[in-house]
This record gives structure tokens, sequence and C-alpha cells, in this order.
């Protein structure tokens, strides 16, 4: 029972990663520093390293900054791809890095498939909210990140299950809504989108309107 536990926080801890990998640092640092949840193993206890917390801390703030300037900010997501599934596979097995040798290898692959499957998926919404020119959406979605990935990475050692259920939920959530975005955009490009009935008729029907009659 206890391995099953490790392997559903290595997870949660490698999905968290997989969204924001300084947030995580940062956000488990500062709660290993100052005692906010059990459990956290002593593979992690650097975390908890004021130049850690300080280091991580200073990336997320870049990293927010980049992510609100259109174009930017889906250059930014895309060289995080070399970097945060790596970093979630890491984390994943220093999770587990108590338990038998294969437990661990085998928390870091997991780990490293659902970081990769977070951070695409997260690519994929910034590059369709990327296309708007303004840095609301990206704001906003910056700070539902956070929201996502704080709770994660503390509700993880308190109930390890319901958190990565949860978490995966909303990752179902976020990969279909992917999915509707990218059609929408698609058909849009492609002039294959047709307004719905009543949507921009009166516009035509003014236009129509005042059109003079054939003589």
């Amino acid at each position: 029972m206890n391995s099953v536990v490790t392997l559903a926080q290595a997870l949660g801890v490698a999905y968290a990663s997989g969204l924001n990998l300084y947030a995580t640092v940062a956000v488990l640092g500062l709660a290993t520093r100052f005692g906010w949840v059990d459990g956290v193993p002593s593979s992690l206890g650097a975390l908890g390293s004021t130049w850690v917390i300080v280091f991580a801390t200073m990336l997320y703030v870049i990293d927010f900054a980049a992510t609100l300037v259109p174009g930017i900010a889906a250059a930014w997501e895309t060289i995080h791809s070399l970097v945060r599934p790596p970093a979630a596979a890491a984390l994943a097995a220093a999770t587990a890095w108590h338990g038998d040798p294969l437990f661990v290898l085998v928390a870091a692959m997991l780990g490293a498939g659902l970081g990769v499957t977070t951070h695409t998926t997260k690519l994929g919404l910034r590059y369709a909210i990327d296309a708007s020119p303004e840095p609301v959406t990206n704001a906003a979605t910056n700070v539902a990140e956070l929201g996502l990935v704080a709770t994660l990475s503390i509700a993880v050692w308190k109930h390890p299950f319901l958190a990565l259920a949860f978490a995966l939920v909303v990752l179902g959530v976020l990969i279909v809504l992917v999915r509707l975005i990218w059609r929408a955009l698609r058909q849009v490009f492609t002039g294959h989108w047709m307004p719905a009935r009543g949507l921009m008729q009166e516009p035509r029907a003014s236009s129509q309107a005042i059109t003079p009659p054939d003589e």
C-alpha cells in the first residue's frame, strides 16, 4: 500500500512539473521549509533550501512575464519541451527513491509520460491562446495554472489518490478543450466556418436594403 501511495505522489509531482516546473519546485520547497505538508521524502529535502526556493521563484517570475507576450509565449513554451518532461521524470524518481530500484524506474517512466502529456496539452492550449493579441487571456491562464500546480503540489501529500484523480480529470477536460479549439480555428482558417442562423444577418439585410433596384 505504501508503494502505491508513493507512486501516486510521484505522479502528482510529475504532473505539476509538466505544467510548470519552476512553480512546482518553489511551492514544494516552501511547503517543505515551513512544514505545510508531511511525508515528503528526504530525497526531495533539498527543495526546502533557501537558495532553491529563491532561484525557482525568480525563474517562475520570468516564466510568468514571458508568457504574457504573444509570440514569445509560444516560443518559451516550445523551448520548455526540452526541460519539463525530463524534470518530471527526475522528480518522480526522487519521490520514489527509497523504494525498490525497479519501482523507482517505473515511477520515472510513468512520471516522464505524464509530464509529456501535461506539457504537450498545455503547449497546444498556449498556441491557441497566443493567437489573441492581448495579454489578458495569457495572464488568466497563468493564474489558473499556478492555482492548479500549488493545489496539487500540496494536496498530493495529504490526499494522494484524490489529488491525482482530480488532476487527471482536469487533464482530460483540457485535452478535449484543446481539440475543440483547434478544430474551430482550423475551420476558420480554411474558410469552412459559417455563422449560425441569425448571426451577422442584420448587416447583410441592411446592405441589401440600400442596393438600388435594377432598371
